[in-house]
């Protein structure tokens, strides 16, 4: 080192965490602030603000349970570690005596993730957890510590007589001491020097050390008579066990930790779980596959609308639907009940669904159906996986019970889960991970996701809702035979499946595979935007696996007909009238009924174009007993005539007229004859029409001319309607936008409330008041201040009455105002001079 150079100073260790904060760059600031959004609602004035924010409780609850598990484990450690603990200190707790190497490789990175998110800060020879995470994680009798550990020796002898500890360390072979305070460091020393403590041990009876076996592990505290058995004396004797309350004793830290080799943890994780195999399929079978369920996903979501299309189950008082019209609908679904509430819910989701609102309100569905309909089926498929994917609503707890004890119904309230959408997008994102054609062990997966965010309580709702995206994602078609399709790859934004030899690996690193390494606190969500993208994506994948709607069917002699395939749209809503469906699958089956070919009559269709129709779009010749059928009933169709005096029946025949009043059926009807060929009858039309067609007759309404009227199914819907909003799980993750102006907000907010500052003599604030100056002491300064370009500390009172400090520099004085560039708020301002409380220039040493 030359003469003129000057040794480096070490920089001296931030004192707290808001000086922690100060010394990061804008980067690291935004890291945290993306990691914990809650920090950013409301902007912090400053980085002191920011850190009293970060040590609140509720923030650091909800940062604890954002962490994966090795993370966890090590936050736990630093909470029973000295404080401030040593880098040192910290990898024995966690890797033990023998330094486990994964450990070793993995803890560098999980102590940049707990310093990211302001859980940890100080350099590394004085580490030091948040206090509030100590408070949360240290043990105590009524919080025992994860780690099993107990209280260290000072703090389990800190109500023991001076006597009392004078006689341990006489008994554990230590000479005495004068005071009280260094006979209990010479005992910690004692419990912390491996060698010496392998020698009292040694010496230790059998039945005494069977005792610390049972203790070591957790929970440490044991229940002891007054007299003790001898084993139990012998470990009292040497203060191995310590007296904590009447009747009960306390294995110390450090006599714990010697047994554990030095570790915290029983079983450290520093490693996530891998998701294994269960089964490896063609990549084009499970495409197929996904796609065959793709296309049922969409009938049974139109089959499911299409039976609600005249009006759907009324509405329960409290909202949603009731036991029995859930029941209901999965019979006509043909489906299991907690099936048919996921196609109901998925329904709603995608906003095809809703009440209509009227005064019997009852559920059908939305304009919008109609728009969906008109897409070709990718695209609809599409919608509906959106849908599915981002939403909070949660079919899978219907029949359960909410906090009321309640039971939740389908399409009522209390079916949010906040953290639906985002278990959805790691358990697929998992399987997108997994090579092509690969199908997950579910308890694999479930393991990792417990990794990931270990469960706090009994009830492990993410375990719950990854069983149910599993399922779902079938059901849906995202997924063939358990494995991720392609379609549903692209649904994710996931980029193309990787092979067996390029799997990602699955230990700590830096290189991340898709959608991030666990440990992140927020698993990536897609923005609208992104999600759209990949939506669309989704949609051209899928559109050449799913099968060409055909434009034929294959009549039969026995009044049936089979579409081998999907029909297209005009040909399936013509022979939904037509023709009743009796059987689905593969292929459809529809059976013409006399009652059907009527129903097709009276919505305006004549026997000709039945008759044309059917050979139109049938590859076979049109059956002849067919053809009958619709002829037959299509000549006695409108052979009488119901119209309205209150009603009457007309036909040419008489004689049909004689035969109606003779039938003993008709007596309900209340006929009587007013002319040869008129009936007139007690009952309103619709009745008539119902009870002749009952007797076996054909009758068509016509309108008070004479003309036939024309019946159509009345399509029933809802006014527009909005799909449901997720409810979000806490506050948003912030954009870039939105982290850079939060950060020079809460820079300039620091610079006003840190830099040093001149107070005049009678303007020196007490504690954190505004300066106070008079009003011409504060115009000359500003004036004073425009000439020589000096930043000026000042106290600003708004219209509201709200008080705040601001750093500006004077540019112009006049007219009663200032005009300043405020660091503060990072813009050209102009205050009032009246709302200025006083003015004091910065110290030279500014900056």
């Amino acid at each position: 080192m030359s003469s003129d150079e000057k040794p480096t100073e070490k920089p001296t260790a931030p004192r707290s965490l808001a000086e922690a904060l100060r010394s990061r760059d804008d980067a690291s600031l935004a890291a945290l602030l993306r990691s914990r959004p809650d920090l950013i609602t409301p902007v912090p004035t400053d980085l002191t603000q920011l850190a009293t924010r970060a040590g609140t409780r509720a923030s650091v609850v909800r940062a604890l349970e954002r962490l994966d598990r090795f993370a966890v484990q090590t936050a736990q450690a630093l909470a029973v570690a000295p404080d401030p603990a040593t880098y040192d200190d910290l990898l024995g707790l966690l890797a033990g005596d023998d330094r486990d190497p994964t450990v070793t490789a993995a803890l560098p990175r999980t102590l940049r993730l707990l310093r990211e998110q302001a859980l940890v800060w100080g350099p590394d020879d004085r580490l030091r957890l948040v206090r509030t995470a100590r408070e949360l994680l240290s043990p105590s009798p009524q919080h025992p510590s994860p780690t099993g550990l107990g209280p260290t020796a000072q703090e389990a002898t800190a109500g023991m007589s001076p006597v009392r500890i004078q006689e341990l360390i006489a008994t554990a072979g230590l000479p005495s001491t004068h005071d009280s305070v260094s006979a209990v460091a010479a005992l910690t020393a004692l419990f912390t020097d491996r060698a010496r403590m392998n020698d009292l041990l040694a010496e230790a009876p059998a039945e005494s050390l069977e005792v610390l076996d049972r203790l070591v592990w957790g929970p440490p505290y044991g229940q002891v008579t007054a007299d003790p058995a001898p084993r139990l004396r012998w470990l009292l004797d040497r203060g191995l066990l310590l007296p904590t309350a009447p009747g009960t004793v306390v294995l110390p830290r450090e006599v714990a930790l010697h047994l554990r080799a030095g570790r915290a943890h029983r079983t450290p994780e520093p490693t996530p779980p891998p998701v294994t195999t269960a089964a490896t399929h063609s990549p084009q079978v499970v495409d197929a596959t996904a796609a065959g369920q793709s296309y049922t996903a969409l009938a049974t979501v139109e089959e499911l609308l299409k039976d609600w299309d005249e009006g759907g189950p009324t509405v329960l008082r409290a909202g949603g639907l009731s036991v029995r019209d859930l029941k209901r609908t999965a019979v006509a679904l043909d489906v299991a009940e907690p099936v048919a509430a996921f196609w109901v819910e998925l329904a709603y989701a995608a906003g095809l669904l809703a009440s209509d609102g009227d005064a019997d309100e009852r559920y059908a569905a939305t304009p919008a159906y109609d728009e969906w309909l008109q897409l070709p089926a990718a695209e609809r498929w599409a919608r509906l996986a959106e849908a599915w994917l981002t939403a909070t609503r949660t079919a899978g707890v219907v029949g359960g019970r909410d906090a009321k004890d309640r039971t939740l119904s389908a399409l009522g309230p209390g079916l949010d889960r906040s953290a639906a959408p985002e278990v959805r997008h790691r358990v697929l994102s998992l399987l997108a991970d997994l090579p092509e054609g690969a199908a997950p062990a579910p308890d694999s997966v479930q393991a990792r996701l417990r990794w990931e965010r270990p469960p706090r309580g009994t009830d492990d709702l993410r375990a719950r809702l990854a069983e149910w995206t599993l399922n779902e994602a079938e059901l849906l078609g995202v997924t063939g035979r358990g494995a991720l399709s392609a379609h549903g790859r692209a649904l994710l934004g996931a980029p193309p499946a990787v092979g067996p030899d390029d799997a990602p690996p699955e230990g700590p690193g830096d290189k991340l595979p898709f959608h991030h390494r666990p440990t992140t606190p927020h698993h990536p969500v897609l923005t609208p935007q992104e999600q759209a993208t990949a939506t669309a994506a989704a949609a051209r994948l899928l559109a050449p696996l799913l099968p060409e709607p055909l434009d034929h069917v294959l009549l039969q002699a026995d009044l049936t007909a089979v579409a081998p395939g999907p029909l297209r749209r005009p040909l399936a809503d013509m022979l939904d009238v037509l023709a009743d469906v009796e059987s689905k699958g593969g292929a459809t089956v529809y059976r013409f009924t006399p009652a059907s070919v009527r129903r097709a009559l009276d919505a305006g269709r004549s026997a000709s174009d039945l008759h044309a129709f059917l050979a139109t779009h049938s590859r076979t010749p049109v059956p002849q007993p067919l053809a009958y059928l619709i002829d037959d009933v299509a000549r006695r169709h409108g052979h009488l005539r119901v119209g309205a005096a209150s009603a009457y029946v007309r036909c040419d025949d008489d004689a049909v007229l004689n035969e109606i009043l003779a039938d003993k059926r008709s007596s309900g009807l209340r006929l009587r004859r007013l002319a040869p060929t008129v009936l007139a009858a007690g009952t309103d039309p619709a009745a008539l029409l119902e009870g002749l067609r009952a007797m076996g007759f054909a009758p068509a309404a016509e309108s008070a001319e004479g003309d036939v009227l024309i019946t159509r199914a009345h399509a029933h819907r809802t006014p527009p309607r909005t799909p449901p909003e997720p409810v979000p799980e806490g506050p948003p993750t912030p954009d870039a936008t939105l982290l850079t102006a939060a950060i020079r907000a809460i820079r300039a907010g620091d610079l006003a409330s840190t830099a040093p500052r001149k107070p005049a003599a009678d303007a020196r604030p007490v504690g954190g008041e505004l300066p106070r100056t008079g009003s011409a002491e504060t115009l000359a300064t500003m004036q004073a201040a425009v000439l020589t370009g000096q930043a000026l500390w000042i106290g600003y009172v708004n219209a509201e009455g709200a008080a705040s400090q601001r750093v500006i520099a004077p540019v112009r004085v006049e007219g009663g105002f200032v005009t300043a560039y405020d660091h503060t708020a990072d813009e050209v301002r102009t205050y009032p001079l009246h709302r200025i409380t006083g003015v004091a220039e910065l110290a030279d040493d500014e900056g």
